[in-house]
């Protein structure tokens, strides 16, 4: 071995490979099943948290923000179940999730947007990038090689949501809105989380202003959570689903697609678990800080 083929090297190479082949023929069968015509009434949009990502995305911003010290490393080792639950069962508590995103308002007020916006680039290529399921991104850039914009619909922070558009070359984001005056964070919202039936509001907004038919469009969940959007267009389809969306998608004919195995797999391991752990800290440490 040389020097440079360290373990954690050779391993993060692993990963990349079995990203890499993944993504190839999850891209051939989208290729097969979802050959349409090019569409400018049509939009795809899609879910983040286990979706395109696997885990919530706030928590992978809070390990950034730990990391940054806006917390201490004790707190955020606190009430670890809730994310160990959420990634290894993929089902989320709506009303955990809605109070860690919440809470974590607390941490960003009296900081300016663009603090935030600059972190957030840092997060994703330390904790988001490695996330992305390569099934999904290859959904999504099938509907750009098509023409077709693609948003992003999540209750995380709308910048943290645009930072991931972004950077995986999509139209851009719908988010939760966190209230800034003089481009300092408020602590405040606008408005409410955009979960629910408010991400379907949000999608009927935006295809006013873009002229897009919805009956020609896609969304693309894991949550039940999030039957409104779904039900809302003409392509709905179920993304690592929860039992309940599984139930309603079969029910319904609607496509099912699962990119977990491989991943489960390697979480049944006991790093995969201590990482889950110290991910999962975060929901009770942000309901603690406010």
């Amino acid at each position: 071995m040389t020097r440079d083929a360290t373990p954690d090297r050779l391993r993060n190479l692993q990963s990349r490979s079995v990203l890499a082949g993944q993504a190839s023929p999850a891209s051939s069968q989208i290729e097969q099943e979802l050959a349409a015509a090019i569409d400018p009434t049509a939009a795809a949009f899609f879910d983040v948290d286990n979706t395109i990502m696997q885990g919530a995305s706030i928590f992978h911003l809070a390990r950034g923000l730990h990391r940054r010290n806006f917390f201490t490393t004790s707190d955020l080792l606190k009430a670890t179940w809730q994310q160990m639950w959420f990634r290894v069962v993929g089902s989320e508590d709506p009303q955990h999730i809605d109070s860690a995103r919440a809470a974590a308002l607390a941490f960003i007020a009296g900081h300016p947007v663009s603090e935030l916006e600059e972190i957030g680039e840092e997060i994703f290529d330390e904790h988001m990038a490695a996330k992305i399921w390569p099934g999904t991104r290859a959904l999504a850039q099938w509907h750009l090689d098509r023409g077709h914009r693609v948003w992003l619909v999540t209750a995380a922070p709308v910048e943290i949501a645009q930072v991931i558009a972004r950077r995986l070359g999509l139209t851009g984001a719908l988010g939760t809105v966190p209230e800034h005056v003089d481009g300092v964070y408020t602590g405040r919202l606008v408005g409410e989380m955009l979960h629910g039936a408010g991400k379907a509001d949000a999608i009927r907004g935006i295809a006013e202003r873009e002229g897009l038919v919805l009956d020609q469009c896609y969304a693309y969940s894991d949550s039940s959570n999030d039957l409104p959007m779904l039900s809302l267009v003409g392509h709905p389809c179920a993304i690592n689903p929860d039992s309940a969306l599984r139930s309603h998608a079969r029910s319904e004919g609607w496509r099912v697609r699962d990119y977990r195995t491989g991943r489960k797999v390697a979480m049944a391991g006991s790093k995969g678990a201590v990482a889950a752990v110290a991910a999962g800290g975060t929901w009770h440490l942000l309901r603690r800080k406010k």
